[in-house]
């Protein structure tokens, strides 16, 4: 899977859960939940230490347990973690800021490489450089959707990942796809305290095949035509 399949894969689903807990087997049963949903892709966020050999054990698992998902790494700031995770199987590498080094490592590579950025200058420095999705965070204090419609007034060309602060709802995701979202991030708001403490994957998993199917309820109507049906390929 090279980076314009995950990009398109971001762009079909419209959700990347994301989630990290340092139990490996508590980040599977979440992983599993997600994918019985009908998700195909998940990203492990960087959080803790030795957060890459929580990841190894994961991506060694995945790989036959469930076919198809592009799993990929967030909170990276710097090259030298990038290039850990790639290493060790990671197909996309989000990160929460701007670091130029970090796109030279990952263009090397051909990952998927997902910025953060928070002003319009920052967007265009890296659309410069090679960034096919540019992560809006954290995207509701920058502004929320009237924000990501500001910026793509001018440029309708860039494709944004809002994270931070979108939640499962109807309202909150229809204000996000109105305003031009490409995709969205979900962490806490989807794979919920309460959800982890009582291990309750049959709500996750309800939760998640819920949110995909609004979403696409959601961008039929702004497109005029009929839901599409989930794709598990």
């Amino acid at each position: 899977m090279n980076r314009l399949d995950v990009a398109l894969l971001m762009r079909d689903q419209g959700l990347v859960p994301l989630f990290y807990d340092p139990d490996p087997e508590t980040c599977k049963w979440v992983m599993s939940a997600c994918y019985r949903a009908g998700s195909r892709i998940f990203e492990f966020t960087n959080r803790g230490e030795g957060a890459h050999l929580v990841f190894q054990e994961l991506r060694a698992w995945s790989k036959d347990a469930l076919p198809g998902l592009a799993l990929g790494v967030g909170s990276v700031v710097e090259e030298g973690t990038a290039a850990l995770y790639m290493q060790s199987g990671a197909r996309f590498i989000v990160s929460p800021l701007l670091n130029e080094r970090m796109a030279e490592v990952c263009n090397r590579r051909k990952t998927l490489w997902i910025p953060g950025c928070g002003t319009a200058s920052e967007v265009a420095r890296a659309e410069s450089l090679g960034a096919e999705i540019i992560k809006l965070f954290p995207a509701s204090s920058l502004g929320g959707p009237a924000f990501l419609s500001a910026l793509l007034g001018p440029c309708p060309w860039s494709s944004f990942m809002p994270s931070g602060g979108v939640s499962p709802t109807r309202e909150n995701l229809a204000s996000w796809f109105e305003a031009g979202a490409f995709c969205v991030g979900m962490g806490s708001k989807l794979i919920t305290g309460p959800v982890i403490r009582e291990k309750d994957s049959r709500r996750l998993e309800e939760t998640t095949a819920q949110t995909l199917s609004l979403i696409r309820e959601i961008r039929a109507t702004l497109s005029g035509s009929a839901p599409s049906s989930p794709s598990h390929a």
